[in-house]
This record gives C-alpha cells, structure tokens and sequence, in this order.
C-alpha cells in the first residue's frame, strides 16, 4: 500500500515533467498523509492541469463522509469492479507527482520505516483515480486514490503492495479518459521492475504527521535505530507484607 509519501523536487521541474499548463508555487513536502490536499495532475478540455484534491476517495454516492472507510488506495486487480473506483478508472484518472514514499516492515516486534525512491533519483508519478463529491448543502470535494499492486520480487521484502508509477512516456496513455475503453491502460497497472527502487531505513519520527522536514529522508544507522527501540517496561514485583502477629519483620 502507500500511506505517506514525499514530494521534494522544484515546482517548475515538476510542471516541465507533466506538463500541465498552471505554474504552482509549493514547497516541499516530506511527510504527507491521508486527508490531506495533495497535487494531482489531470486532463481537461484537452489540456493538462494541476489540481489540489483530498487524499481519500469520497465515491458520489457517499452521503454522509463520516460514516465511510477513507479510501487512500485502490487495488489494480479490482479497481475495475468495485463500486467506489469502478467509474473513476474509465473516467477519471490522474496523476500524483512524487520523489518517493514511506513503507513499515515489521522487524523485531516493531515496525521500522524505509524510505523508497527511485534507484535513479527521477521524480515519479502515482497512478491515480479521482471522484468530485457533492454534499447534501452543494459543497464539493476533489477526492483521490492512489493505485496499487502486487510488490515486484524485490519490494516485497518490506511490503506485499506498491504504488503503481506511471513512466513519463506513458503518461499520455494514463491520462486519456475520452472513452470508456481500459484496455490500453490495464498493462500499465503493473508494480515497479526489479532494480527500478531503491530504499533505505528512515527515523521513526516520520511516524508522526506533525514532523515533515528533510532530516525524515535520512539513512539511519544501526546504532541509531537502536536507539529508537522501545524500551523494555520495567516489572515491578510486589512482596505481600506479613501479618503483625507472626513474627516477622517486613521488609519495607
């Protein structure tokens, strides 16, 4: 799955690699989380554009958001049947620029982060379907999900699914949702090729949404993830204390 992820390359390479036609000024995000408005690149009139939207699909049918499982990944092996994305994959796909994203691999009885990239250092794009969704007053809500597959033999050591990142060269093929016709897009829902990521061991301090600084992105060493470990609780044993009249003396 994918559940944090980075977006630190310039606004203007960003614009130059997916072509859309608005000019953003943002600055870089280490850390960003579900439920919050992410960048997501998308066809319209013909043209490309950059979009802010809610990380977490919202199908149009929802009533009431707060009764609703929040919807950060849709699967590429069901993405085509399930009622929440079925429209969304035929009409309504875009792209999510990224540098990379955050996985958790339970070692030890805890879960440590890895840090995953490209091997290249190349920004990526994240295969995504989005859905507007209406509320009962008329308000709208740009909301989107990131597609997913089954890990790649290498990947699969930290997790057993990946963001489907669309190549540059296939961007074109994602983004035409002029018809109903998925054919030309199911083989691009695929995961990464083996070799094409690299990752490495991150703090812990990405688990917490607040901290979003470059020092996430760092490689920690042994010695450090060490320390972060939780620590063992102390057990504090009782000793029952004796009855007055039998002729001890308590220990306390």
């Amino acid at each position: 799955m994918c559940g944090r992820f980075v977006i630190t390359s310039a606004p203007a390479a960003l614009r130059q690699l997916f072509g859309y036609v608005e000019q953003p000024n943002f600055p870089p995000r280490y850390n960003v989380a579900p439920t919050q408005p992410i960048p997501v690149v998308l066809v319209e009139n013909g043209a490309r554009h950059f979009r802010l939207m809610r990380w977490g699909l919202l199908p149009s049918w929802v009533k009431d958001p707060r009764g609703f499982t929040l919807l950060i990944n849709a699967r590429s092996e069901t993405v085509l049947e399930k009622p929440a994305f079925k429209k969304a994959i035929r009409r309504r796909r875009g792209l999510i620029p990224a540098d990379g994203y955050y996985e958790w691999k339970s070692e030890g009885g805890r879960k440590q982060p890895f840090f995953i990239h490209r091997a290249d250092g190349e920004p990526l794009g994240f295969a995504a379907v989005f859905e507007t969704w209406v509320g009962p007053n008329g308000e709208e809500l740009d909301t989107v999900a990131i597609v997913t597959a089954a890990a790649s033999e290498d990947l699969a050591a930290l997790h057993d699914r990946v963001p489907v990142t669309i190549s540059p060269r296939d961007f074109e093929r994602w983004l035409d949702s002029r018809g109903d016709e998925v054919d030309a897009i199911l083989p691009l829902m695929r995961p990464p090729r083996i070799g094409e990521f690299a990752w490495h061991a991150v703090s812990t301090r990405v688990n917490r949404v607040a901290n979003d600084d470059e020092q996430l992105l760092l490689p920690i060493s042994a010695e450090e993830m060490e320390a972060e470990a939780p620590k063992p609780k102390k057990v504090t044993r009782k000793v029952a204390a004796a009855s007055s009249d039998d002729g001890q003396g308590s220990l306390f």
